[in-house]
């Protein structure tokens, strides 16, 4: 069984996108996969350590919603597949890479690795190690931004939160209690359903009574929207659409991104569950190729201009790669810092 759902088709023809935003969503999504493609690399190497999940095969969602965000303003929640989250909201690739290596000029300085990116200046809210553990947090961020706007007349107060999270977590209890809040109170918040079709082993038809996630926004009267998260075009089409609803006061969305990983759940994992089939039906859907198909056809791009994005991007890696390996490792004497949140 390769997928009991239909992908929903998306009219590219409505699309109105620059060349520089196109060339934009292509960087973006190249830095991803060649990212973590080095990330594969140093692990295996012995160069990074304990669990690394990758993302390779789901940049249209982090590209396409994340770049629709004003960035530095709108909040971002993570889970523990978190580096392109991070790198999408502006995280110098070498501050991700140094904390991947546990290295003191991460971002979250040496104490987070793969699964615990944060960086307050880049509004970056954290990777999540628990399952649903960011779903909460985010819904706090969005309430905290509709109480400065409402409560306090903060007029500038019109961020707007958005979190990832895989289908296994829209089982968890949090994703319900923060769902039935965000549309009681009208919060600014995009929930935002990767739907990859399994939860570390499990797959997803068997672990849910509604395998159609995003009707489940119908029982808290919100918006719930399904699209090809193998498509940045009609990614970043939804996203744009609930980022101006949010800032309107119109309250949050539901948006479950048909999606697949192209790697096990893990750099531990033989990945030996998948059927080959399957794993061909979606990687010949890859994101990266069909965007790049599209930049060309339509005269946004030219091949020469998409090797030189791509030779940009590995120089960069290479490059966060020597600044993760001579950077200095935590001083012991600062254990205990972090813990509490510091003045400034």
């Amino acid at each position: 069984m390769i997928s009991e759902r239909t992908l929903p088709t998306f009219n590219t023809a409505s699309v109105k996108i620059s060349k520089e935003e196109g060339l934009i969503l292509y960087e973006d999504m190249v830095l991803g996969r060649m990212f973590e493609d080095k990330c594969a690399e140093m692990y295996y190497r012995g160069r990074m350590f304990g669990f690394v999940h990758l993302y390779n095969g789901q940049e249209a969602i982090s590209t396409g919603i994340i770049k629709a965000l004003r960035r530095d303003e709108d909040y971002v929640c993570s889970t523990y597949r978190d580096h392109v989250h991070a790198l999408s909201a502006g995280v110098p690739a070498k501050e991700v890479m140094s904390e991947l290596f546990g290295k003191a000029t991460g971002c979250s300085k040496g104490r987070g690795g793969s699964m615990h990116m944060f960086s307050a200046q880049h509004k970056l809210l954290g990777g999540y190690a628990f399952v649903a553990e960011g779903i909460p947090v985010s819904t706090g961020a969005a309430f905290q931004a509709k109480y400065r706007r409402e409560v306090m007349n903060d007029e500038d107060a019109d961020q707007v939160s958005v979190c990832f999270f895989g289908d296994g977590a829209s089982n968890n209890g949090q994703f319900f209690e923060c769902l039935n809040m965000a549309a009681l109170w009208k919060l600014p918040m995009i929930y935002v359903v990767e739907n990859n079709k399994w939860a570390i082993g499990m797959a997803h038809e068997r672990a849910t009574s509604q395998p159609e996630i995003y009707k489940k926004a119908s029982v808290f009267n919100m918006a719930g929207v399904e699209v090809d998260g193998m498509d940045v075009l009609a990614v970043r089409t939804v996203a744009q659409e609930a980022i101006a609803r949010a800032r309107a006061g119109e309250g949050p969305t539901l948006i479950e991104a048909l999606t697949y990983r192209f790697r096990g759940h893990s750099l531990a994992d033989p990945d030996e569950l998948r059927s080959p089939d399957e794993k061909q039906f979606w990687g010949a859907r890859d994101p990266i190729t069909r965007l790049a198909v599209y930049l060309v056809e339509h005269d946004l791009a030219t091949q020469d201009e998409l090797k030189a994005i791509e030779q940009k991007i590995t120089d960069e890696i290479e490059e966060a790669v020597k600044f993760a390996e001579n950077s200095p490792e935590p001083d012991k004497s600062e254990l205990h810092r972090f813990v509490f949140a510091e003045d400034e």
